[in-house]
């Protein structure tokens, strides 16, 4: 599968990506917020050939794209979306961001393109997204791309060995669409 924007490709995962998924998410600096530690060689692998294959739209499963940059045909990073199990027309998403591609707009990029898959090819009627208090960049992108925070959601949680606190923010298929045609 692949999804295009103007600068970059969105595609399922390839074995040949290895190097350039690893050393982004090797990263500290790109785990800090996420609920996995700097991968390893293996895990990045393992990681790689469980994806690889997945399709969209399967129920409780992420299913994940890399970011490939047009221009250098190289992997900056990923995202992906979760369609959850039993609250149909609900999705999750998520992305990371190689250190050397961020305060380029490619979360923004890639973001829009999955939401714009998502709700018009898998019947996607609310998309969320979940980001650390402490991720200020993260939040900027969030509700620059227009999400709104839900209030009823911030939780606490023990997170990489200290409490810390999330956000959810959500963007409706109707508010996405018509904020497409105002965008036109």
């Amino acid at each position: 599968m692949k999804i295009e924007s103007e600068r970059f490709i969105l595609r399922t995962l390839r074995e040949t990506d290895l190097e350039d998924f690893l050393s982004c998410r090797a990263d500290e600096n790109v785990a800090r917020y996420q609920y996995w530690e700097p991968y390893t060689s293996g895990q990045a692998v393992e990681y790689i050939n469980k994806h690889k294959d997945s399709k969209p739209g399967v129920p409780g499963e992420w299913f994940q794209l890399g970011i490939v940059d047009k221009t250098s045909g190289r992997l900056i990073g990923d995202c992906a979306i979760l369609l959850i199990y039993d609250e149909p027309g609900n999705a999750e998403v998520g992305c990371n961001v190689s250190v050397s591609y961020q305060k380029n707009r490619v979360a923004d990029e890639a973001l829009r393109c999955l939401f714009d898959y998502a709700f018009e090819n898998l019947n996607v009627r609310r998309i969320s997204a979940v980001a650390d208090v402490e991720n200020t960049a993260c939040i900027r992108l969030l509700e620059g791309l227009c999400l709104k925070q839900d209030k009823s959601s911030v939780r606490s949680l023990w997170f990489k060995g200290k409490w810390g606190r999330e956000l959810t923010y959500f963007m409706l298929k109707e508010d996405w669409m018509a904020l497409r045609e105002i965008r036109q």
